[in-house]
């Protein structure tokens, strides 16, 4: 099938001038944050509902939890699989079909009927899920071709820091306006934009016909994602259980471990052909955006489990109140967007990196020092600046990961990044609930309570100064590009080289 000729990405008019960004690419990154959009929120939304949820289903709290561990886990199932369903179907198809089936998950969940329907339809939100999330980063990095990759970024990560943070606010809303059904059908419109702006947006990336099929690595999937679900599931269980040495947090952890040690030394071994080409870890670039990364889920995640628990059990808050208080963190991170895109463009990751790492460390300082009458205002202006160092702190790591990659390894690094963050974050959150449970042991009433939470933030300042020293592993300044480039030139040619 003949097809008209167009002018290949990044080859028009931002070509020439390396500070602009090529209005295809704005484009497409629209299109696809409007989709993971839904994604994001629907994460978050639903971790204030599980009391709701529990009364609606007469269902013990412990059921309905697992309406969003499911789904995390179902998560990690397909995330692996992005590369090879890419590569086989095209990112365009692909995206569109994982956005009808998060639409066919949402809508079915919104008519569950009983807990373990909901848990049902959950996993199916969560297979469609784990498919986007890697393949927005995946698809707006291949169609920069390497330019301008904090700008880049910025477009990538507006979803990803404002789910966690607007997400609870959002579901707040919800659940005091309406029933707990809206929770889920919000996506709607979300999966609908989006699916009609991939279809006129995205590029038909499909494989030539008749061209050779990319084999899916069977065994390395078995060994993959059972361990990586394993290892989720044991850190899901430590709160609720007996620490970390109990049986139903260290065998799933222990198996976990083992599967994930198998599945390392066999992708080693091969020379193509393995699911996740952990080969990039040879790239300073990658092994150090993923270290910066897991450490980054555990300063975004940790905290956000924390903080609205401080507001509702030492504050008395409810949950709407408890969300409406995070609002200066969301805006914080959504006006980092911009401002930390460009300086990560002109300074490098390195130096972004390290003024964001400490600033999200000093700024939470102040609630290691909480009490149950702390200043409202205080902790407002924390989070403010925190939020807008988490947004940075998020952004100079992912962007760095792509630097000097070839146009095929991009979708390798791009799920070696998000299995990374989401495994800090799920990390963050065991190690800061076991240091509450443990803190609160004995509190009675706000004070004590307050005491409690001041050693878990204690814990997580310490855990996210350990980023600092790393994040000068990142690259540095990149060498500006010629002013103008030959349009349709090799992809790793416009990578621009990091200096160390």
């Amino acid at each position: 099938m003949s097809t008209p000729h167009t002018t290949p990405l990044g080859a028009g008019p931002a070509a020439a001038d390396p500070d602009r960004i090529d209005p295809a690419v704005w484009r497409i990154g629209v299109t696809l944050v409007v989709g993971a959009l839904a994604v994001v929120f629907d994460t978050t939304v639903v971790s204030v509902a599980l009391d709701d949820l529990a009364k609606a289903f007469h269902a013990p709290l412990a059921t309905v939890q697992w309406g969003s561990t499911g789904y995390l886990l179902a998560v990690f199932v397909t995330i692996p699989l992005a590369v090879w369903a890419q590569a086989r179907f095209g990112g365009r198809r692909l995206w569109i079909a994982a956005l009808g089936g998060f639409l066919l998950g949402s809508v079915l969940s919104a008519l569950a009927w009983n807990a373990p329907s909901l848990i049902a339809f959950r996993v199916v939100q969560g297979l469609a899920g784990g498919i986007m999330m890697p393949l927005t980063a995946t698809l707006l990095m291949q169609a920069a071709k390497g330019r301008q990759p904090g700008r880049v970024m910025a477009i990538i990560t507006v979803p990803t820091a404002l789910g966690p943070i607007l997400g609870p606010v959002l579901g707040g809303l919800i659940l005091h306006l309406a029933d707990w059904r809206w929770m889920f059908l919000v996506n709607i419109p979300f999966c609908a934009v989006g699916g009609w702006l991939a279809l006129r947006n995205l590029p038909d990336d499909r494989p030539e016909p008749g061209g050779p099929r990319v084999r899916l690595d069977v065994a390395g999937l078995l060994l993959l994602c059972p361990g990586v679900t394993a290892l989720l599931y044991g850190l899901s269980r430590v709160e609720g259980s007996a620490g970390v040495t109990g049986a139903t947090v260290l065998l799933p952890l222990l198996g976990g471990l083992a599967l994930v040690g198998g599945f390392t030394v066999r992708s080693l071994a091969r020379h193509g052909g393995a699911l996740i080409d952990l080969r990039l870890f040879r790239h300073r670039a990658v092994a150090s955006s993923g270290t910066l990364l897991f450490l980054g889920g555990i300063a975004l995640y940790g905290p956000m489990m924390l903080l609205p628990l401080y507001f509702q059990q030492v504050r008395g808050e409810d949950a709407l109140g408890a969300g409406l208080l995070l609002i200066p963190q969301g805006v914080g991170a959504l006006l980092a967007r911009g401002l930390a895109g460009r300086y990560l463009d002109r300074v490098g990751p390195r130096r972004v990196a390290v003024v964001a790492f400490v600033l999200v460390a000093v700024a939470t300082v102040p609630f290691a020092f909480v009490t149950a009458d702390s200043g409202g205002v205080l902790l407002m202006a924390a989070l403010f600046v925190r939020g807008t160092a988490l947004g940075a702190a998020m952004m100079a790591p992912m962007g760095a990961a792509y630097v000097g990659l070839r146009h095929r390894e991009i979708p390798d690094a791009g799920v070696i990044t998000r299995v990374a963050q989401q495994i800090g974050g799920s990390v963050g959150i065991a190690v800061l609930a076991v240091v509450l449970q443990h803190a609160s042991l004995g509190a009675h009433g706000p004070s004590a309570l307050a005491d409690a939470f001041d050693t878990a933030f204690w814990w997580s300042v310490a855990l996210t100064a350990l980023a600092v020293p790393l994040c000068l592993l990142l690259p540095g300044r990149p060498e500006r590009p010629a002013a103008a480039r030959r349009a349709g030139t090799d992809a790793a040619a416009d990578h621009p080289r990091p200096t160390v």
